[in-house]
């Protein structure tokens, strides 16, 4: 299995830039259907994405990562925050502005069975987005007909309906309609998660051999870190709606900085017995607190076996450790003094320079509190 994003650019504009997005869904009550709470799905998240590059985005369920890749493909309209494409702000274009956009930006969707319309024909499924956008009829056919070939599928399967397909070829039809349009970026929402283990694998370099082919840049959600670790050059953790690490892939198996991560990566079966007999099992006591009414401080500091009370009063921000690595935390892992002491608040990034290259702002006045040692 090859890894992605090989032709990833270096230096300049994001393609993608995400800052501070917020997705809220109200909860509403009575007759008067009142709103009487809100649940917090992705809660001030920053990031971006360079031409090329596939992101990996992790969590457990609930976390939010779906919503945020919704969100980033204006899905869902997010409550507040900007996603900003190809220089262009899109968080609050109307939906006559975004059909030009939906050519550039398209999604394959977690579930094969449930995202194919049942009455319809595959043709007619991959065929509909170029419909939609004036491509000409006498040239969808055989655009179609490419597309099948391009994903491994055979043109024939052209007035076939989806339940004559398995979930592999399913999500092979699902991947061609997202190509149907020659699109910059796919937000791929766990594309391989209802799959057997043999046809994840197909999948993978399917999508490995399109990203070469194409120039095409993914935001890869999912949460097997098994998986992530091969696909991405990049890879960020949420929790809770937040943000809680942001690194190189590698580096982030090698050297987790957050403890939500350090469990995440306990869980990742190796195949070596031995080592994995050696290897301490990291189990979170507790389950997830609720979206509506998230904890104070750090939204993990329940379930944390570093918490202190700084953790229980205060959030901490997105702090660089070098080399890209970003992490939200009062007690910090894997980090040694020297990194520590340049980590102090004065390089502490905004959420807005929180990605690598950011120059460092001085915090304001009354902001900074130093970050305690990891124990």
């Amino acid at each position: 299995m090859g890894s992605f994003g090989m032709n990833q650019s270096n230096g300049g504009d994001p393609l993608l830039d995400v800052r501070n997005v917020k997705t809220y869904f109200p909860i509403r009550k009575g007759l008067l259907q009142r709103e009487v709470a809100q649940v917090h799905a992705v809660d001030d998240v920053t990031l971006s994405v360079q031409e090329g590059e596939t992101l990996g985005l992790v969590g457990e369920s609930g976390c939010g990562k779906s919503t945020l890749g919704r969100t980033i493909v204006r899905l869902l309209e997010p409550t507040e925050g900007n996603v900003i494409f190809e220089g262009r702000d899109i968080s609050k274009l109307g939906t006559r502005a975004l059909r030009p956009l939906r050519r550039q930006m398209q999604m394959v969707f977690q579930d094969p069975y449930a995202s194919l319309n049942p009455r319809k024909r595959v043709g007619s499924i991959i065929g509909t987005p170029l419909k939609i956008h004036g491509v000409d009829k006498s040239e969808q056919r055989q655009r179609v007909q490419e597309l099948l070939e391009t994903v491994g599928l055979s043109p024939e399967h052209y007035n076939r309906f989806p339940h004559e397909f398995s979930g592999g070829q399913r999500q092979r039809i699902g991947v061609a309609r997202a190509l149907a349009l020659h699109p910059k970026l796919i937000v791929a929402d766990e594309p391989v998660s209802a799959l057997d283990v043999s046809i994840q694998s197909q999948m993978l370099n399917l999508l490995d051999d399109l990203q070469k082919e194409l120039s095409l840049t993914y935001i890869f959600i999912a949460h097997d870190l098994g998986v992530v670790r091969h696909v991405s050059n990049r890879i960020a953790v949420m929790y809770l709606g937040k943000l809680v690490e942001l690194s190189p892939a590698e580096e982030l198996y090698q050297r987790p900085i957050m403890p939500y991560t350090e469990a995440l990566l306990s869980a990742v079966p190796i195949p070596d017995p031995d080592l994995s007999h050696e290897r301490e099992r990291i189990v979170l006591q507790g389950d997830v607190p609720s979206p509506i009414n998230p904890p104070s401080g750090c939204r993990f500091h329940p379930r944390c076996r570093y918490m202190t009370d700084i953790c229980r009063e205060v959030e901490p921000p997105l702090t660089s450790y070098g080399n890209g690595h970003l992490a939200a935390c009062h007690h910090p892992l894997n980090v040694d003094k020297e990194t520590l002491a340049r980590a102090t608040v004065s390089e502490r990034y905004t959420p807005a320079e929180a990605d690598e290259g950011a120059k460092p702002k001085t915090p304001a006045k009354g902001e900074a509190h130093p970050i305690p040692e990891s124990g």
